[in-house]
């Protein structure tokens, strides 16, 4: 179960939350690499008896400035939230990425915010950390002015897994790619969307496929295709196997990328419920079929596949 912990939306937090750890960053995924670093600030706060805050954005700030960037995240807002809950972390700050946030510049940021406001005393940022106006700040910056500032600047090394640091950045060039093992190794978990089922044109029901259809926003766009799934209807803890189509729906002259989940031996009305759909194998690659029937026999190929 997720824990109830503080979250703000401004830096004006409880003075049992100054002086405390606190982590920066997008946490895009929360992969292994992010994890490493939770592992070592939950010894400097059994060490020091600090609390864990973390400071992360939204939207994220890769979005904000480029509007084309679409299918970007690994995982939504509440799904991150959710991951952060299970670091063990005391308090979250989730700052509204705006204009007027982006102008701040790096001095001010380390001396109004991390000094005066949060009091940190321990600030973990990844090697390549950037922030401030125009991204003037630098990891040198902060490490330079932590005397004078009076907290101590953590940069743990990057984590390599075959000389190639784990960032969210290659999991989602895997997941683009369509290699599902390889993202879910670097996750530690199974990757999964989160979303509310819409009406769709109930295609899948016309051919004896009844699927759940869930707008995927601003999740980072898998490789289209099919793949072996389980699924968890809100407040449920029971979970639903089945296959699922990322694509356009090329058969039907579909325009819009879709997720659209057939869940086994399920009948239930959907619309409008929330599901969390995990991504356990990929299948196959999406493709355009001549007809239904043809359609049909590959279906249920796949999920035969599945069922294995």
């Amino acid at each position: 179960m997720v824990r109830s912990i503080n979250i703000y939306n401004n830096f004006n937090i409880k003075s049992t939350h100054q002086k405390s750890i606190i982590l920066i960053g997008n946490f895009d995924g929360l992969h292994l690499g992010h994890q490493k670093l939770f592992s070592l600030a939950k010894k400097y706060k059994k060490k020091y008896s600090s609390k864990i805050g973390v400071l992360t954005f939204e939207p994220m700030p890769k979005m904000y400035f480029n509007k084309d960037i679409k299918n970007f995240r690994i995982a939504n807002q509440k799904q991150k939230i959710d991951l952060l809950k299970k670091q063990s972390v005391d308090f979250i700050i989730v700052k509204k990425f705006n204009r007027e946030f982006s102008n701040t510049k790096s001095i001010d940021f380390i001396k109004n915010i991390l000094s005066k406001k949060l009091k940190a005393k321990f600030i973990f940022v990844s090697h390549n950390f950037r922030f401030g106006n125009k991204r003037e700040g630098t990891v040198k910056q902060l490490v330079d002015n932590q005397k004078q500032y009076n907290f101590k600047i953590i940069k743990p090394m990057p984590l390599l897994n075959k000389k190639k640091i784990v960032s969210s950045t290659i999991i989602r060039n895997y997941l683009q790619r369509g290699k599902l093992k390889e993202v879910n190794k670097f996750l530690n978990r199974n990757w999964s969307i989160q979303g509310k089922v819409q009406k769709g044109r109930k295609l899948g029901k016309k051919i004896g496929f009844p699927t759940a259809n869930i707008d995927i926003r601003d999740s980072v766009l898998a490789c289209p295709g099919v793949y072996k799934v389980k699924t968890k209807i809100q407040k449920s803890f029971k979970y639903i196997k089945g296959i699922a189509n990322i694509g356009f729906r090329p058969t039907f002259s579909g325009k819009k990328i879709l997720l659209e989940v057939h869940l086994f031996n399920f009948n239930r009305n959907l619309y409008n419920k929330n599901l969390t759909v995990e991504f356990l194998k990929f299948i196959r690659k999406e493709k355009k079929f001549k007809d239904i029937k043809q359609l049909k026999k590959q279906i249920s190929k796949d999920i035969k596949v599945a069922k294995k």
